[in-house]
């Protein structure tokens, strides 16, 4: 854990129940730090990722549409957050398609200090486990906003990037089964 991590975030990810990562704006983005949820959804513990690429966790998985849409966050200062559906294997080579949220947490003075991750696991997930997420995810920024904003670090962006939970139900389905090489049902 980086030492210039406030405390009240560390706190804050070790409580959340949604799966978390923060990774820093610099470099390759390795992870910083992620918390118990994370590991119980990828099986990775927080040793086998801090100081990795989260890519780690695509394989050899194409994703060009969502690593497209990743490159376009990180490499434009100005868009605030990204949601988008990407497959990931779990440490035991399991796939699964997760809901992956991510955003800038800046400093007051508008430099992006690190990048926070939300996941979720869409793969066969029912529209109303996916509404109690996007439920979860909103209070879990509305909780972040005043812990950051103590800290001197401002969130970046806000949950309008939630789109029509039936669509990402429908296209992560469509992932997995191009994934598993079986016809949709």
């Amino acid at each position: 854990m980086p030492s210039d991590l406030p405390k009240a975030i560390v706190e804050y990810f070790e409580q959340s129940r949604v799966a978390l990562a923060l990774a820093a704006a610099e470099g390759d983005n390795h992870l910083v730090l992620v918390n118990p949820p994370f590991s119980r959804l990828t099986g990775f513990e927080p040793e086998d990722v801090v100081g990795r690429n989260c890519r780690m966790l695509q394989r050899d998985a194409v994703n060009a549409e969502p690593r497209a849409r990743l490159r376009e966050f990180l490499s434009r200062p100005n868009q605030p957050n990204v949601r988008t559906p990407i497959v990931n294997f779990r440490k035991d080579g399991s796939p699964f398609v997760n809901l992956l949220y991510m955003s800038r947490l800046n400093s007051i003075d508008g430099r992006t200090r690190y990048i926070f991750a939300s996941q979720f696991d869409v793969s066969r997930s029912q529209p109303e486990m996916l509404a109690d997420y996007n439920a979860q995810l909103a209070a879990t920024l509305g909780r972040l906003v005043p812990i950051a904003d103590d800290a001197g670090i401002v969130v970046e962006g806000t949950l309008m990037t939630i789109a029509n939970s039936a669509a990402i139900v429908a296209q992560a389905k469509m992932m997995l089964a191009d994934l598993e090489g079986t016809p949709d049902a």
